[in-house]
């Protein structure tokens, strides 16, 4: 059996820049520092505008 490691990535949401919703939730690496691509944020898609948008990290 495989052994899990812990501790290297964390859940994070994406929250939408223009409506606030938090539409998706995924998992960045910690350890190492987060890369830069990730931290000025993602074009993903917005289900309540229908288009993409920004989204940035949002910590719970």
């Amino acid at each position: 059996m495989a052994k899990k490691k812990t501790g290297a990535r964390e859940h994070v949401w994406l929250q939408c820049t223009e409506t606030g919703d938090l539409n998706y939730r995924t998992s960045v690496r910690v350890k190492g520092g987060m890369p830069e691509r990730v931290k000025e944020g993602l074009n993903k898609f917005c289900p309540r505008l229908r288009k993409h948008t920004l989204h940035k990290i949002k910590r719970k």
